[in-house]
């Protein structure tokens, strides 16, 4: 088995909120440079599915990430568990796309890879939350897919997923080569293993910059965007206390009931 894993570097989504600052004018999020990065946690998942399935099959894990001055102790991650390769669309050119142009980008890359039986990204990037790059990848590469995947089995070249649903879940069955984007559901991913940490510190990534992929230059991330941004900004959270007394605990009730009424709570 031949899979091919796309993981995003992120900021650490458990951050309190007051780290992060809103450019209003270039509709962009700020935040310090001191402020940690993390491999997406759903990536993480996804990285962990393909290792359950080299666990039964043997095979190659590919990690393929996109982005400018990538932290090689972040997107190294995926090496420590016991991925086999690690290649980084890396350049100024990939910065500030959408959804639609890092699908292009990463699906023009998994072209120029060539040999791979399943592509496995995480459900969704926990920095947007959009969930549409894995399907987008799919879409332009014309591979079936299947989304929100806690458990993935391969027999006879075929993918058996359970799939998620609001009220438990489904199996289906697809034909490889197949795009499979996996959820939480699947459970904790493994931790970094000693071996592999020391060989990941010498292993150094595969860079390709736009031309080796072919993409054109009128379609790199921030010229490519389909989407435009009409508005970013952090909510506003208010909130008001009113203290309901009396001068016993039965009039205290009494009062508090008639305010819920009056407020229509209740």
């Amino acid at each position: 088995m031949n899979i091919i894993v796309c993981v995003k570097e992120i900021i650490d989504p458990e951050l309190p909120p007051d780290n992060f600052k809103i450019d209003p004018t270039r509709n962009i999020g700020l935040c310090p440079d001191s402020v940690p990065s993390v491999i997406n946690p759903f990536d993480e998942q996804a990285m962990e599915a393909a290792l359950r399935i080299k666990d039964v099959l043997g095979g190659k894990i590919t990690i393929l990430s996109l982005g400018n001055n990538l932290h090689r102790e972040v997107v190294k991650k995926p090496l420590t568990m016991g991925a086999d390769e690690l290649i980084l669309l890396e350049d100024e050119a990939y910065a500030g796309g959408d959804s639609w142009s890092t699908a292009n980008a990463l699906a023009l890359a998994i072209n120029k890879i060539g040999n791979y039986d399943l592509v496995l990204c995480g459900r969704q990037a926990a920095d947007w939350d959009a969930g549409q790059v894995g399907l987008g990848i799919a879409e332009i590469l014309n591979l079936p897919s299947v989304t929100l995947a806690r458990k993935i089995e391969v027999t006879d070249g075929k993918a058996r997923v359970e799939r998620v649903t609001p009220d438990g879940y489904e199996i289906i069955e697809v034909v490889l080569p197949a795009l499979i984007t996996v959820s939480n559901e699947l459970g904790q991913p493994r931790y970094a293993i000693l071996e592999k940490i020391l060989e990941s510190v010498k292993k150094e990534p595969t860079i390709w910059k736009p031309k080796d992929i072919g993409i054109e230059p009128g379609r790199t991330e921030s010229k490519g965007r389909q989407l435009n941004l009409l508005k970013l900004f952090q909510p506003v959270r208010e909130g008001k206390c009113e203290i309901i007394g009396g001068d016993t605990v039965e009039e205290a009730a009494v009062n508090l009931t008639l305010r819920l009424r009056e407020a229509k709570v209740v």
